[in-house]
């Protein structure tokens, strides 16, 4: 047997150092590869840290409640022979080990998987932990649904929360159609609704007349982040109405095709990001952060989109480089984040590097809003709800009354750096590009 050190894992470009929430693991306990050791916190999210190597957790370097430095260990586990020996003829630990690991996952899909290609060109590159082969073949799952599971691993492996998650989804999925519920907006509403009554909100009373809320480390973290935007930002609000008309019956004829296509669904967040992407295309000092007396402009456009958590809590997940993607690539990506950040399955990573921000507080029935600025950014936009309600409609035969879809748009803007007329250009011009939406266009 042998002895290697786990250290801290670089969990985004930006992130130096994480806090130790949780030990998953105690001394002594076996550890399978890729199996959650323990619970890490970063300035950007919460996350599992999986075993890199199989053994024994011999000791535990460093406490809950410690912060420690990217690389710097944090436990020693012991490791079988095989990858001990490893070990000693190479300086770098984690290369030598993950040539071990592929030969064992490679002869695991072999021989589970006998008849079925895994080689494909899948996200995992076809390897999968033992543990996580011994998962599937117990829970029946085939090589083609394993290939579907989005790993969060390294290297965007399949860890065992993953396939475990998975698999409580699917149990979770096969009710009767009636039961299921028919509205985004209502399921939404239903899971921040528990959320809010069991662990977010627990509380002591003092008397009989009001009782004490203790805010959790996330609560927290977006309390001070929105005064600090507060005192940092002037914020000014500008308010445009577009009648989406012609965009809502596209996606009515097209939302059907595209789930038995893609196996999703298609909302209109992917639109508005679409809108507000082109839009930014047009008035390019929207994209930009300051920094004291310099404003610096973006080359990247890289959209943040406000996701509501079950606990009742926002994570705003960031498209980088969004205008590398078609609408349907969009789709698939709005989807897969906000999915993940429901999980708690965001790499730091996917929450940093935000030019400009939109807001769908529609999805709650809310018609309006004056959202707070993600710093260091300059704006950010909150879409509201789209509504049938009789307006104005301009032809050449004269002006008459019809029945319309029409939703409002809310911009809010740093005044140090972005005018009135800069900022409520843009919000008309993505405003524009919502109602001349091309309805012709397939996806």
């Amino acid at each position: 047997m042998g002895q290697v050190e786990m250290v801290m894992p670089k969990m985004g470009e930006s992130v130096m150092e994480g806090t130790i929430l949780k030990w998953l693991k105690q001394v002594g306990d076996e550890i399978e590869l890729d199996e959650s050791v323990l619970e890490v916190a970063t300035d950007k999210v919460d996350t599992d840290v999986p075993a890199p190597f199989s053994g024994v957790l011999q000791k535990i370097l460093a406490n809950e409640g410690d912060i420690v430095a990217v690389d710097k260990p944090i436990a020693i586990i012991e490791t079988t022979q095989v990858a001990n020996e490893i070990v000693k003829e190479s300086s770098i630990v984690v290369p030598a080990m993950k040539e071990v690991q592929a030969l064992q996952e490679t002869t695991t899909i072999a021989k589970n998987f006998p008849n079925e290609n895994l080689l494909s060109d899948n996200p995992n590159n076809g390897f999968y932990s033992p543990l996580v082969m011994n998962i599937a073949k117990k829970e029946k799952i085939s090589a083609t649904e394993l290939e579907k599971i989005i790993g969060t691993g390294k290297e965007k492996r399949v860890t065992k929360r993953d396939i475990l998650t998975y698999i409580k989804n699917r149990a979770s999925s096969i009710v009767p159609q009636t039961e299921k519920k028919n509205s985004f907006v209502e399921n939404t509403q239903t899971a921040r609704s528990s959320a809010f009554q069991t662990e977010t909100f627990q509380s002591q009373s003092l008397n009989g007349h009001e009782e004490i809320i203790e805010m959790d480390r996330m609560r927290k973290l977006i309390a001070d982040r929105m005064v600090e935007s507060k005192r940092i930002s002037p914020h000014v609000t500008s308010f445009v109405e577009a009648d989406v008309t012609n965009l809502y019956k596209w996606r009515e004829k097209q939302k059907n095709a595209f789930k038995q296509k893609e196996g999703t669904t298609l909302t209109f967040t992917p639109i508005f990001i679409q809108a507000v992407v082109k839009a930014i295309k047009e008035f390019p000092l929207i994209n930009v952060s300051v920094n004291n007396a310099s404003i610096h402009v973006k080359k990247d456009i890289n959209i943040g989109m406000a996701v509501a958590l079950p606990s009742g809590n926002l994570i705003v997940p960031v498209i980088h480089k969004a205008d590398h993607y078609n609408l349907t690539g969009l789709a698939l990506k709005v989807n897969d984040l906000a999915a993940r950040a429901r999980l708690n399955q965001l790499k730091p990573d996917e929450l940093s590097g935000g030019t400009y921000t939109i807001s769908n507080v529609g999805t709650f029935g809310n018609v309006m809003g004056t959202p707070i600025i993600v710093q260091p950014q300059v704006a950010i936009m909150a879409i509201g709800a789209i509504r049938k309600k009789p307006a104005v409609i301009e032809t050449d035969q004269g002006d008459f009354i019809g029945i319309r879809h029409m939703m409002f748009l809310s911009h809010s803007y740093d005044h140090r750096v972005v005018d009135g007329s800069l900022g409520g250009m843009f919000v008309k011009k993505v405003a524009d590009f919502l109602e001349n939406f091309d309805t012709e266009q397939k996806i």
